[in-house]
């Protein structure tokens, strides 16, 4: 049985790795899919024109999110130990909770992202910085 701390780094892992799978998504579907979840209509109308960037971008924020998630299971103790576990835990667990409470401040750079894609990918981050938090902070000794 894994303890407080393990239990909320495998579901910080979890949710990480969905919200890749979900990014993933984005590229396979196109257009649709990036209008789904609010990414703006200039990310839609590229991909729509068959642009490599939005697939790029995403497959870039795709790949830090599985890491992310790989790092979640390694301080879990149920993946591959990686180096700097607690650092980069403590890290994503910062970087996720910054971007929830930041956002006022990051939409003006991004005008076409919808207001849902602000207060939906910001609840997100929160509950996820938030379960790396717990995570890190009640594993910090055994790892």
């Amino acid at each position: 049985m894994l303890d407080t701390g393990a239990q909320a780094l495998v579901l910080g892992g979890v949710l990480s790795a969905a919200a890749a799978a979900a990014h993933l998504a984005c590229i396979a579907v196109g257009a649709r899919a990036y209008r789904f979840m609010g990414a703006g209509e200039r990310m839609a109308r590229a991909a729509e024109a068959g642009q490599i960037r939005p697939a790029l971008l995403t497959l870039f924020i795709a790949g830090v999110l599985l890491l992310w998630a790989m790092y979640a299971f390694s301080g879990a103790g149920i993946g591959p130990r990686l180096p700097w576990t607690k650092p980069a835990l403590a890290c994503i667990g910062a970087v996720y909770l910054a971007r929830a409470v930041c956002f006022p401040l990051l939409r003006p750079a991004f005008p076409e992202n919808s207001t849902r894609f602000w207060l939906v990918s910001s609840g997100i981050c929160a509950v996820l910085g938030s379960l790396y938090a717990v995570g890190v902070v009640a594993a910090w000794a055994d790892l």
